[in-house]
């Protein structure tokens, strides 16, 4: 599959013809993120592409065709995506890459029995044990070949993330980003408010925010991964990362007393979230953020798509944020954060038969979580008096 120079090289192509092809792409913070990898992408592409694909040497791929599933459907993200293809059909002999767009909660509530059909030859996923959860079913195949092409280019965290649990390379990182609470710097002025360090002065914050007529937590779960991610930070605050880990992997149980106490500790502040959010969208969220109805919002980076898509740069300026408050606990100093990973991995040799036209399949994906409990608890444990 070649050497990290070869990775290098198709890196650097890449770069040059996007130059060339003056996309003048208008990205938000996230996407650059993501454009940022795409030499790591298009080498998995070019290594994974199926039969009809005329191979070359190293991890260059010349003609052919294949295809691309992606969840990735705002706009900004869209445009990312498309860059990247673009970039790398130019890049490697005019090889087309058929590109099929599906909205993220349906990729994600249907990724079980899209694995196990005909999915494209790659597609967008997650890291970390949610990646090894389809890896240990075999609908997943190790890529080690591409992994060590371009693992120069990252570091240990990156690929413990991508490692399965049998120690072989599924995935290749393509962009990061954390969680934090994110809040409109000229609300929190206008009102005087301050950053809250610790628990009790988040709730305190909660209460005056309350009491002036604002949402002081905007929070939106109808796709069932905000939960999800709360969960994550509350419980590597008050239990620490090494308890989280174990309790993903299944080596903890989630009937422990250490997650009872999570949830306990998550109902001091669910009445202070968004009315009906159950129902909500992300962008829903975001948008009582942006409008100035809520004081606060718990979410990735990509926030900041929905105040650019306004349009306003003025509203774009005032959003900033800070670290989730401190707990109380021995774990505060770990000081972790959530932080999910997009990332490619590849689809079973030993099942190819069973597909029509087998051919080699790959993917992209994103995992940073697995074996949450599923939706429907997570919502009745928030809804709960």
């Amino acid at each position: 599959m070649g050497d990290s120079r070869e990775a290098k090289r198709v890196r650097n192509l890449l770069a040059a013809k996007d130059a060339a092809l003056n996309l003048n792409l208008d990205l938000s913070r996230r996407d650059v993120l993501k454009i940022a990898g795409y030499g790591s992408l298009a080498a998995f592409i070019a290594a994974c592409g199926g039969n009809n694909t005329t191979t070359t040497s190293g991890i260059t791929a010349k003609g052919g065709t294949m295809s691309l599933g992606s969840y990735n459907t705002d706009p900004n993200s869209k445009k990312g995506t498309q860059a990247i293809v673009d970039a790398f059909t130019a890049a490697n002999g005019g090889t087309k890459v058929k590109l099929n767009t599906v909205d993220h909660g349906t990729f994600q509530n249907q990724i079980s029995s899209y694995l196990q059909g005909t999915p494209e030859d790659a597609f967008t996923w997650f890291s970390g044990h949610r990646m090894r959860f389809f890896a240990d079913k075999g609908l997943a195949t190790p890529i080690d070949d591409v992994w060590d092409a371009v693992k120069s280019n990252y570091t240990s965290g990156f690929e413990a993330s991508i490692k399965g649990n049998d120690g072989k390379a599924y995935a290749i990182p393509t962009d990061y980003y954390p969680w934090a609470v994110f809040y409109r710097k000229d609300v929190w002025s206008q009102h005087g408010y301050t950053v809250p360090t610790n628990w009790n002065d988040l709730k305190a914050l909660c209460e005056k925010m309350k009491k002036d007529g604002l949402i002081p937590i905007a929070f939106a779960d109808k796709d069932g991964w905000p939960a999800q991610g709360t969960f994550d930070i509350l419980n590597l605050r008050l239990n620490g990362y090494d308890f989280h880990t174990e309790l993903l992997t299944g080596k903890q149980k989630w009937t422990d007393a250490r997650v009872t106490n999570v949830y306990k500790k998550w109902s001091e502040i669910t009445q202070y979230y968004s009315p009906a959010f159950a129902g909500l969208t992300w962008e829903q969220g975001a948008d009582q953020l942006l409008r100035k109805q809520a004081g606060m919002y718990l979410l990735g980076l990509f926030v900041s798509d929905e105040f650019k898509a306004s349009g306003s740069t003025a509203d774009l300026d005032q959003l900033d944020f800070f670290p989730f408050p401190d707990l109380g606990t021995q774990y505060d100093a770990e000081k972790a954060l959530d932080a999910p990973i997009d990332v490619t991995s590849a689809r079973p040799r030993r099942s190819w038969n069973s597909w029509p036209r087998a051919r080699r399949r790959c993917s992209t994906g994103r995992t940073h979580r697995a074996r949450s409990p599923p939706q429907t608890t997570l919502t009745r444990a928030l809804t709960r008096p």
